[in-house]
């Protein structure tokens, strides 16, 4: 029997609508819900990104927040507490992930660089290929098909690393990423042992191993679950032996941090770190805030220990599985086994009447807000696909991306997701794909416009 290890202190009102206000906000937003306001939704699952509920300690903390320009007392307890969970010693404050991304990417980067993940995120990619180098995806096959269970789903394919690594040439490799979860597979959590593999290759070629951790607190639970020699391992203990194996780290403290803005570059190389601290300070502000304010590093250094709380964890996994069953038990098709922060909705066989080139997956978010006023992401086409020489090039899976905030949503307004997905398939026909009538040149999910297919 899992129950929110919380009371709920503060409570903010969601303003309800009609379905009739929701389908002309919706076509106000260009039917792109990322163009909502946070007014218009109801249940927000559009990310679990800086949207999560502060403890009452991180609270007191954000009271306690030095805003000193340089050396600030909060930043010594957060560099203290990154220090003691990643053993890195050049820890950089960043506004939030994609800072950080951009700091190493971009000093890593350039015209004929190649990067290698299990699968890069949106933002990641996007960052990379800024810098004119190219990002290539490395899941291994069961990642591809939705309903196939492997326990560790988020693994790099190590034969496909090294014929990467083989086919372009170990000078050329900016970096090989292991995400953890990894987001744009589904938030399926890679294992210990595959770290070990990605970190072995990497040693041999003298290339560097970068790890996303945005959640490798949740990633470090599904190993104390599910890898043989974890079972008496804290999560912690976990996290701090996958960290060692890497070179170096990029994180998003808006997700596994449970803050609501902030995140970290931390390297163990130093003249990488001289290069990238010297960009920091011209573009984030001085190397001991990063663009942070004191009080926002207090709130990380403690959310970084808070997370990995085992009480927490129980709940954060076990809540997200419960949606996800509840889905999958109305014969909704759900990547399973069933991922740490999100659950993803296979759009691709819930509307098969729409080609990928149509997008199903925006189709789908945008009949789940009409219908509900719920904002989800689309993690497809939209996101990922492409033209290549003229032709449609779509994403390797057409998902919806149903982010769950930490500690914010109970299980009432969960069990209001699943009658929402009820209904939506009991209206499946009829209803249309899209077509992008704007879209800018990078991270067009963001800002795009679209308009029915007749």
């Amino acid at each position: 029997m899992t129950i929110e290890p919380f009371r709920i202190k503060v409570v903010e009102q969601i303003d309800l609508t009609t379905e009739e206000e929701r389908i002309k906000f919706l076509e106000q937003a260009h039917y792109n819900p990322f163009l909502l306001t946070a007014r218009q939704v109801i249940i927000d699952l559009l990310t679990d990104s800086g949207t999560s509920a502060m403890s009452a300690e991180q609270w007191s903390g954000i009271m306690r927040g030095d805003e000193s320009y340089a050396g600030a007392r909060s930043w010594e307890r957060m560099k203290e507490e990154i220090e003691d969970l990643t053993g890195y010693p050049y820890i950089m404050p960043t506004h939030q992930g994609r800072a950080a991304e951009h700091l190493l990417y971009n000093q890593l980067g350039g015209k004929g660089k190649i990067f290698i993940s299990n699968t890069h995120f949106d933002t990641t990619r996007a960052n990379i290929e800024f810098s004119g180098a190219t990002a290539y995806d490395c899941p291994i096959e069961e990642a591809l098909h939705p309903t196939e269970y492997h326990p560790f789903k988020g693994n790099m394919d190590i034969a496909k690393l090294e014929e990467k690594i083989n086919k372009y040439g170990k000078e050329n490799i900016g970096a090989v990423i292991l995400t953890v979860t990894n987001n744009s597979g589904g938030g399926q959590p890679a294992s210990m042992a595959n770290a070990k593999e990605v970190a072995r290759v990497c040693k041999e070629n003298g290339l560097r191993f970068i790890l996303d951790a945005c959640r490798i607190a949740e990633n470090a639970y599904f190993i104390k679950q599910r890898e043989k020699g974890y079972e008496n391992k804290t999560y912690r203990e976990i996290a701090q032996e996958m960290f060692a194996l890497a070179d170096g780290c990029v994180m998003s403290a808006k997700k596994d941090a449970i803050v609501n803005i902030g995140g970290f570059l931390a390297l163990k190389d130093e003249d990488l770190a001289v290069s990238c601290r010297t960009v920091l300070i011209i573009t984030e502000g001085y190397s001991t805030y990063g663009g942070l304010s004191g009080r926002d590093m207090e709130a990380i250094a403690i959310g970084l220990r808070e997370v990995f709380d085992p009480h927490y964890l129980n709940y954060r996994i076990k809540s997200t599985t419960y949606v996800g069953e509840k889905l999958a038990e109305l014969g909704i098709p759900v990547i399973t086994p069933i991922g740490g922060h999100a659950v993803y909705v296979d759009a691709k066989a819930f509307y098969d009447h729409i080609p990928p080139e149509q997008f199903p997956g925006q189709a789908l978010a945008c009949e789940l807000y009409k219908i509900a006023g719920i904002r989800a992401c689309e993690i497809g086409s939209v996101m990922f696909g492409h033209y290549e020489n003229g032709e449609f090039v779509p994403a390797p899976m057409e998902l919806v991306r149903l982010a769950i905030p930490r500690r914010v949503y109970t299980q009432s307004h969960m069990d209001y997701v699943v009658e929402a997905f009820k209904e939506l398939k009991e209206n499946k026909e009829g209803v249309k794909g899209f077509k992008i009538v704007r879209e800018p040149p990078f991270l067009r999910h963001f800002t795009a416009h679209f308009e029915y297919v007749e």
